[in-house]
């Protein structure tokens, strides 16, 4: 079996009142499998990460709690994960936002947040957790 060793988050943070210091990350995918092991991959890797399984229990929450991050699949039943990005990112517009896909609907509704003027940083399904520490590092706004 190989160990890989996680990195430390390099972002400066702003620590609020009750808050532990590591980046609050929300992470959001229809399969509580993905949505968990990203979360704890995440949380033993330095984040305060949470997972919920759909795009309108992501935004419910983002209403009641700041993120610095959000992760989430791209296709979910009901509400996408683009969807839900865009909705987060009109309560939280500092939230930096990686989108992950295993499908291939997911390039007609990255050209729909584009034509709406929203571009997202996007990794293909399986994530391995160097990749995604690195992508979270390097993970630019999400708006224009």
């Amino acid at each position: 079996m190989t160990t890989v060793a996680l990195p430390k988050p390099d972002v400066e943070q702003k620590p609020t009142k009750g808050y532990s210091g590591k980046p609050r990350t929300l992470v959001i995918d229809d399969d509580k499998v993905v949505a968990d092991t990203v979360a704890m991959v995440l949380n033993v890797g330095g984040f305060e990460a949470t997972a919920v399984y759909s795009g309108e229990t992501g935004v419910e929450l983002a209403r009641s709690r700041e993120f610095e991050y959000l992760v989430t699949g791209v296709v979910m039943p009901q509400m996408s994960g683009i969807e839900a990005a865009i909705e987060i990112l009109k309560l939280l517009p500092k939230c930096k936002v990686l989108l992950v896909s295993g499908d291939s609907d997911s390039c007609a509704l990255l050209q729909d947040a584009l034509s709406r003027g929203y571009k997202f940083e996007i990794l293909a399904k399986p994530v391995h957790p160097a990749v995604l520490f690195q992508a979270l590092r390097s993970v630019g706004t999400a708006l224009f």
